[in-house]
């Protein structure tokens, strides 16, 4: 338990229902008035899209950052919250991204010789938004 000798505090720890954490452990996290939630019953993939997140954001971004403050943590991580929902291709959708429609196939093969795509810099470079000018 080193979260006070570094200065942080923690209010909630979220697990799953796995029997390895038994009633001690919980007990520790009470004494530090840290309260445990556990995840949804019969939910499998509660954890597992958590942890996708938590992946795709430190290989794309944290990994590649240095950050100076809080402040500019909640900055790249709000940053990297709209790139993820709002461009970031997705396997599982088709290449959308989740808050963004599935683009119309082009299927006028005089289009695909003239298209003018554009790259937009996120914070400073590390992330790359790539769109079609009109």
């Amino acid at each position: 338990m080193d979260l006070q000798n570094a200065g942080a505090t923690g209010t909630y720890l979220v697990r799953d229902r796995d029997s390895r954490y038994t009633a001690a452990f919980d007990a520790v996290f009470e004494g530090e008035d840290i309260a445990t939630v556990k995840t949804g019953v019969r939910v499998p993939r509660m954890n597992a899209i958590m942890e996708r997140w938590v992946r795709s954001c430190r290989g794309e971004l944290l990994d590649r950052t240095l950050i100076v403050n809080q402040a500019h943590l909640m900055h790249a991580l709000r940053e990297y919250e709209t790139f993820y929902n709002e461009h970031r291709a997705h396997r599982a959708l088709r290449a959308a991204a989740p808050l963004r429609p599935l683009p119309q196939p082009i299927t006028e093969p005089d289009r695909l010789d003239h298209l003018d795509i554009r790259r937009r810099d996120r914070l400073g470079g590390i992330l790359h938004e790539y769109r079609h000018t009109a």
